[in-house]
């Protein structure tokens, strides 16, 4: 398919400005002065069809800095409400967002958003602004994810200016260009069975299944029907996606840090990416937003928290679909796609060929030695392959106590035994090697990419993103990206305002 060379040549328009008023503020972005683009990717840009050659033109950086609308746009604020920190927050809404259209790629359609583009109604106390330190990161995180095959946003552009913009410190702001099939969230259905008002939450419900789901219409054999069924196989579809999100999310320590209902996608997406981290010293009750002192959003409980969540989506459609016990039966259903989905993702991490019920006690066992020596999460797993090969060294110096650590081992080796379907060691290793990432994006690998990108230098961007985009293949040459974390690494703390 042929390419575009200016962004007036993409198919745009905004299927989420044809809905009522009520639903979003039309307003145009506010944009900072002198902006410059710091980076752009061209991976996320052949997603709507735009050619390498246009992410350097003036009129990219106009659009993605808020200069001027999208060609075709209809640039748009949306409202939505929700639970934060387990609290009803009342109305929320884009605060510091502007999306500006649709894009129709080669594949699907895109949504295109500004983060960090001005002020908005939504803004309550805040300035409507992004700045460097956590666009830099958004930027790389979502691309990371995607990389290590977990659902996510994508980030197309990253522009950067020198106007100051108070945080704990004087920062500069920046603006992040994301990218999604819809931004629509938890919180957009709480929004209207909040406020009682079916018809509203009726047309959002409709406008989310007949543009993304529109296989819930189908009853099928035995199926709910009418616009119930339809409504109930929505939230089928959405806690399956929520849960496969979740086995992700924990099978490769990543903890998202603030899973408020406004934060959750209805499309199973890794959305808004602010406080998160991926774990260094693993720990069951890791934290990482330097926010969240109540620890709701530890690595151990996010699959609870989705639940939760989800029982706040699920009570939202109840004034659609009166039928409690069919609501609770779906929500019911998502502790057993979760285990599944999360067994398959640690077997494979460990080069089993499928689970067993004793391989429960194995992994608990692994994690919580690894808790107590505070061994290295990413390390650990891939250092498994290397003892597979007959090479445990690496895997015991992860452990204080190194008997403990080959101990277990042997454990699996005897496992591994009696897994004839997995193959010889060398192939099992490799198995494991394509599964196990040896590059994640910790927290220090952030954190030298935001200070070359402060004094103007997006080298370190290029690099992350070569290695993240494909974590699990070694490069010879860039052993600091997969090595253990530098002491100053420990000092670094993100929170809401990151």
């Amino acid at each position: 398919m042929t390419t575009a060379d200016t962004l007036g040549q993409l198919r745009a328009q905004n299927s989420f400005a044809a809905l009522p008023p009520a639903f979003y503020t039309r307003l145009e972005p506010r944009p900072p002065g002198a902006p410059r683009l710091l980076h752009a990717n061209e991976q996320a840009a052949a997603l709507i069809g735009l050619s390498p050659s246009a992410l350097q033109s003036d009129e990219f950086l106009r659009v993605f800095s808020g200069q001027q609308p999208l060609p075709g746009g209809q640039t748009l604020a949306a409202v939505y409400s929700g639970h934060q920190f387990g609290v009803w927050a009342g109305q929320l809404g884009d605060g510091r967002a502007h999306l500006l259209g649709e894009i129709q790629g080669p594949q699907s359609s895109w949504e295109l958003q500004l983060k960090g583009a001005g002020m908005t109604p939504y803004s309550r106390m805040g300035d409507g602004r992004a700045v460097l330190r956590s666009s830099v990161r958004e930027y790389l995180a979502s691309e990371a994810m995607h990389g290590l095959g977990i659902p996510t946003t994508r980030a197309l552009a990253l522009v950067v200016s020198d106007d100051p913009v108070m945080r704990e410190t004087v920062e500069t702001a920046a603006i992040v260009t994301r990218m999604s099939p819809t931004f629509v969230r938890f919180g957009s259905f709480e929004h209207w069975s909040s406020r009682r008002q079916p018809d509203e939450l009726r047309i959002l419900a409709d406008y989310v299944i007949d543009k993304f789901y529109p296989q819930c219409r189908e009853a099928g054999t035995g199926g709910m029907p009418g616009p119930e069924g339809a409504y109930l196989r929505l939230l089928v579809e959405v806690t399956r996606r929520t849960a496969l999100l979740m086995a992700g999310w924990q099978a490769v320590g990543f903890c998202h840090g603030v899973m408020n209902t406004d934060n959750m996608s209805i499309l199973g997406l890794t959305l808004d990416y602010g406080p998160y981290g991926f774990m260094d010293t693993f720990r069951l009750d890791h934290i990482c937003n330097h926010s969240d002192s109540e620890g709701r959003y530890a690595w151990n409980r996010q699959p609870s928290v989705a639940l939760w969540n989800l029982y706040r989506l699920g009570g939202s459609l109840h004034a659609l679909l009166p039928d409690v016990e069919a609501l609770r039966s779906v929500l019911d259903g998502y502790e057993a796609i979760f285990t599944r989905a999360f067994h398959q993702r640690m077997a494979a991490k460990l080069g089993l060929s499928g689970w067993q019920a004793d391989d429960e006690a194995l992994v608990d066992d692994l994690l919580r030695l690894m808790h107590h020596q505070r061994a290295d999460f990413t390390l650990t797993f891939r250092r498994l392959a290397d003892a597979v090969r007959g090479q445990a060294q690496g895997f015991q110096d992860l452990f204080v106590d190194r008997q403990a650590a080959l101990a277990w081992y042997e454990r699996l080796a005897a496992r591994h035994a009696q897994d004839e379907a997995g193959g010889d060691a060398a192939a099992r290793a490799t198995a494991m090697d394509a599964v196990n990432p040896l590059y994640v994006l910790r927290n220090h690998l952030a954190e030298q990419a935001i200070r070359a990108a402060k004094a103007g230098d997006a080298g370190e961007i290029d690099t992350l993103l070569g290695l993240l985009r494909d974590p699990c293949t070694e490069r010879p040459g860039y052993e600091a990206y997969a090595a253990l974390p530098p002491d100053w690494a420990g000092g670094i703390e993100v929170s809401c305002s990151s």
